[in-house]
């Protein structure tokens, strides 16, 4: 029944666009401005941007996910906007959804206020910077393989605030209530939660001092690094109901190396994060593992991500303490031709962690990364139509017996609008 009408949704959607791009003011809209939009996850429509991200996806818990939801523009109102989506899962045969909107406190620091309802899935021992607004991948490689999730049913209220131009703020509480969809129960003082409730607060900065940005639009005119990023989070026990104290620090370091040749560059990622309390697996850390648990390197085949650890197994290793360094060296393009470009990237990646009370986590096995963790390989980038190829090899401390399970061979994919 809800298939049939997620189908209609679809057709309806599909003859609105076709609407909208018949009218004048759409016609006038430059190819340029069209595809930077698409290039940041939006199809603009007359008063609202349609985000691509809830159209299609696919996750080994909920199968094909699609569904519809946006943000309002400009031209419905430059101080208040209504963000919302709804998405419906085919194997797990269930609805998702979020409700919110925000209203502009003050103009001259971009101050907004925000609140959403939101009833839907998050990978478990991901943590996501609540600056990072737009992430968009027209293909996210490692969503495909994610099996671990746990519901979360949470009423957030977001402040964002541009202290300086080049040094973004934001503070936001969230009451949130937890069902791990896994075996899973987190065992405290004797008493095992299978479901839990959080009260959470945060607080995020992010500073980029090189960046250069035009006085007068405020818009970003040359991408500067490094880049900083730290985010402080706390949970507050019995307020609303919410069963664990713990807090976490999160650190993110991204800086890149230039040289004379415009297309070679080195891109150095480290991240950091520190959990202090009483922390269900849901809020721990895990490395960006990309590697799918199957038997042959032939189905272990997939795609590689940007920053994860691609011989690294899901749910493998999980920390309440943990240190990742990622460094990249493109190099110059070949240039065989105008359309056939190959990029040679070499890659080298590190992760070092550690847990206390491991005996809490009851029903779900892993280990932990107190021994560091290496992997090393290439990719070659861009050989047909944004695809390419990537070689990882898993070498040290966590090398495994078996030498195949120890390579990954993978797609890339590479598109730049």
């Amino acid at each position: 029944m809800f298939r049939s009408f997620l189908f209609s949704l679809f057709f309806v959607f599909s003859l609105f666009i076709q609407a909208q791009t018949e009218t004048p003011k759409n016609d006038s809209i430059k190819r340029v401005d069209l595809l930077k939009e698409i290039g940041q996850g939006f199809l603009p429509s007359t008063f609202f941007k349609f985000d691509l991200r809830y159209l299609v996806k696919y996750n080994q818990y909920e199968g094909f996910r699609s569904g519809i939801g946006g943000i309002t523009n400009d031209d419905f109102s430059k101080k208040f906007r209504i963000n919302s989506y709804i998405v419906y899962g085919f194997v797990d045969q269930t609805i998702k959804y979020s409700v919110g909107g925000g209203y502009k406190i003050a103009e001259k620091t971009n101050t907004w206020l925000n609140y959403s309802y939101t009833d839907d899935l998050t990978e478990t021992g991901s943590t996501q910077f609540i600056l990072d607004k737009r992430f968009f991948q027209f293909f996210e490689p490692r969503l495909l393989n994610i099996n671990l999730f746990h519901r979360h049913v949470s009423n957030k209220v977001t402040i964002e605030h541009e202290i300086t131009p080049k040094l973004l703020g934001e503070f936001q509480v969230s009451v949130n209530n937890i069902e791990p969809k896994y075996n899973y129960a987190y065992n405290l003082d004797n008493v095992s939660y299978r479901e839990f409730g959080t009260s959470i607060g945060k607080f995020a900065i992010q500073w980029m001092p090189f960046t250069e940005i035009d006085s007068e639009t405020n818009k970003i005119t040359k991408d500067g690094f490094p880049k900083f990023t730290l985010q402080y989070t706390k949970s507050f026990k019995d307020v609303f109901d919410a069963n664990f104290n713990f807090s976490k620090t999160d650190l993110r370091i991204v800086h890149k190396l230039n040289y004379k040749k415009p297309e070679a560059f080195s891109l150095i990622t480290f991240t950091s994060g520190y959990a202090h309390g009483d922390t269900p697996i849901t809020d721990m850390y895990h490395a960006y593992p990309n590697n799918i648990n199957k038997e042959t390197i032939g189905q272990r085949f997939s795609v590689a991500g940007i920053n994860s650890f691609e011989t690294m197994y899901f749910n493998e290793f999980f920390s309440d303490r943990f240190s990742t360094l990622i460094l990249k060296h493109y190099f110059e393009p070949f240039h065989f031709g105008k359309k056939f470009n190959p990029q040679l990237v070499l890659i080298n990646r590190f992760a070092i962690g550690d847990m206390n009370n491991t005996e809490r986590h009851q029903g779900i096995n892993f280990g932990t990364l107190e021994k560091g963790y290496t992997e090393a390989g290439f990719e070659l980038n861009k050989l047909l139509f944004g695809f390419g190829l990537s070689t990882t090899y898993r070498y040290g401390a966590y090398h495994l017996p078996l030498e195949e399970d120890n390579i990954a061979l993978k797609f890339t994919f590479n598109i730049t609008l």
